[in-house]
């Protein structure tokens, strides 16, 4: 499979990271990146959102919101991992402040504060030896109508394969 065959398969919301995190608010929360987890001191130094609108490579309008996460992964003077609850709360601070809407787009930011600020979009959290792992993907470019028409490709050939083909082949 190569990069133009891939179907962007995590990317989750505020509002489900949100809600996994009330689950699991005593658990030390851990991202992970490129293969290794932040570091236990890592911060989170900024939460903004955004309202987009673009016209994709097909001249389609588009539009949403979006969620952007700064997370600043350094090493701080002994400092163990954030709580899945605190980071909650920074949330909940922020959205005191700024309106967050649940169902954006979450991207995260991450940098060492040495090598340039990388985005990513957030996999599913997983509890695992007594913490709760949120895997950090790259967000890809992709070309938006390719995507809906894969989609679309994918939904005729789940439902053509069905009793229900009748239906919705016929």
């Amino acid at each position: 499979m190569n990069a133009i065959d891939k179907v962007q398969s995590s990317d989750i919301n505020l509002g489900l990271l949100l809600g996994i995190l009330a689950a699991s608010r005593d658990l030390p929360l851990v991202f992970r990146y490129e293969g290794r987890p932040v570091k236990p001191g890592y911060h989170v130094t900024e939460v903004k959102a955004g309202q987009f609108s673009a016209l994709d490579c097909g001249a389609n309008p588009e539009a949403w919101a979006e969620i952007f996460v700064q997370l600043w992964d350094i090493e701080e003077g002994g400092r163990t991992y954030m709580l899945a609850g605190k980071f909650a709360a920074i949330i909940r601070k922020v959205s005191e402040h700024v309106q967050l809407d649940g169902s954006a787009k979450l991207t995260f930011e991450v940098s060492d504060g040495v090598q340039p600020m990388r985005l990513y979009c957030a996999s599913t959290p997983v509890i695992s030896d007594g913490a709760l792992y949120v895997e950090l993907v790259p967000r890809a470019a992709s070309c938006k109508p390719r995507d809906r028409w894969l989609a679309e490709q994918a939904q005729v050939a789940a439902c053509c394969g069905s009793a229900a083909a009748a239906k919705c082949c016929g």
